[in-house]
């Protein structure tokens, strides 16, 4: 766009400056500063925080391919031990930007998971490719799925231990909502403890829990080493589900727009990169699987982001919602109703004490206007409605009405 905008779109942009919310650039204003050719990246070195899993790709690969260079940036991959860490980075400035948990980024703008600082969700990085592992002693006794589990807690009775990743992520809910659907209690009728990503397999290893939530290649993992079961997907618990998001704070997208906007089209283009061929998914899946980044064997990764699924017990299958990184945009696009599911959870299971303003909450977080501006720009096509209707593993449809009500009808939830 190089043509003058009019006068009055211009008055009217300079209006909405004025009434901003949570990021403080009105889109219409970033388009005019756009259009008038002032939109080189405010900030040229980028640090943007990963954690080792698969999903990360998108942020790797925007680097290595130099598709950040393309877009007037540079971004330095900053591997991190933990969530909480990765978490501490971004509120303090350590960070610009991070491959993130959905659920922590709301949990830190609400306060729930640490302290409490304004976010911004700019786009979604992954749909799918979780799952739920069981550990090889539980699967000896016939507990492979959700009901069976259920069946060897009630006969068995100890203590039973399942862990996810952070306590307000997209992992711990995952691991709530399908212990629920089991009919098992995850607050009364087992522990959940929190790991980091990279430590699960060796934890199970030795016994410290008998499940967990995480994202691959975790769970390939532990059935390559002989330790664990792939009980379910998370596709399976919520087909097309969102995952990680490019998260930062609301207040770097205020201070640096144009940089916001340029690291966004690199991850973008990368994640299109990699969801265009079989050879691009294969390249990633050895860059990924380097010691700077995720740090296990590029076998561990490049079965499951092609859908080849085994379950560790002799059952293969392929599986048309795996992980994806872009799918013609439909991954990259923060809906509203996503985000308000999040704020769901945290509500079902005590992690919010009162019902917030689901809809004004995801509306400040999740930074529509600006996606759409740069989904434009890359001719990215984009929903028209930021809601979206979803059915679960339960059968209990989500649309993003009535939130409150909807957090309340669960039969089990604390």
């Amino acid at each position: 766009m190089t043509d003058p905008m009019p006068t009055s779109l211009q008055r009217r942009a300079v209006l909405q400056a004025a009434s901003v919310g949570a990021v403080g650039v009105s889109p219409a204003l970033r388009a005019l500063v756009h259009a008038q050719g002032s939109d080189a990246p405010e900030k040229k070195e980028i640090r943007i925080g990963i954690i080792a899993l698969t999903d990360c790709a998108s942020v790797v690969m925007a680097s290595v391919l130099g598709l950040d260079k393309k877009h007037g940036v540079s971004i330095m991959v900053s591997k991190e031990a933990s969530w909480a860490g990765v978490r501490d980075k971004l509120v303090n400035g350590e960070l610009d930007f991070a491959h993130v948990l959905y659920g922590l980024v709301y949990g830190v703008h609400l306060g729930t998971a640490g302290p409490k600082k304004d976010m911004a969700v700019l786009m979604g990085l992954n749909r799918n490719g979780q799952a739920i592992t069981l550990s090889k002693a539980l699967a000896d006794k016939g507990a492979v799925d959700g009901p069976a589990l259920a069946r060897l807690m009630a006969k068995e009775r100890r203590e039973y231990i399942f862990a996810g990743t952070f306590p307000t992520g997209t992992h711990a809910m995952w691991m709530h909502y399908w212990l629920a659907a089991a009919g098992i209690d995850p607050v009364s009728g087992a522990k959940l403890i929190t790991v980091p990503p990279p430590q699960m397999v060796a934890n199970m290893r030795v016994g410290n829990m008998d499940g967990f939530c995480v994202g691959e290649p975790w769970n390939h993992r532990a059935i390559m080493d002989g330790i664990g079961i792939t009980a379910n997907t998370t596709q399976d618990i919520w087909k097309d589900h969102p995952e990680k998001v490019l998260g930062c704070t609301a207040d770097f997208v205020k201070k640096y727009p144009n940089t916001t906007r340029a690291v966004m089209m690199a991850v973008l283009e990368a994640g299109r990169w990699i969801d265009a061929s079989l050879s691009n998914k294969m390249k990633m899946a050895e860059t990924v699987a380097q010691k700077s980044f995720i740090n296990t064997s590029a076998d561990a990764i490049n079965q499951r982001i092609l859908g080849r699924y085994q379950n560790g017990l002799g059952k293969t299958w392929d599986d048309p919602h795996h992980m994806k990184f872009f799918d013609d945009g439909a991954v990259n696009f923060p809906y509203l109703s996503d985000g308000m599911w999040f704020l769901t959870q945290h509500k079902r299971w005590g992690l919010l004490k009162e019902h917030p303003d689901y809809l004004g909450v995801a509306g400040q977080i999740n930074q529509i206007e600006l996606y759409r501006s740069v989904a434009g720009a890359m001719k990215i096509s984009a929903p028209k409605d930021p809601m979206r209707t979803s059915k679960f593993i339960d059968g209990v449809v989500w649309d993003g009405k009535e939130p409150a009500r909807y957090a309340d009808s669960f039969k089990i939830r604390a």
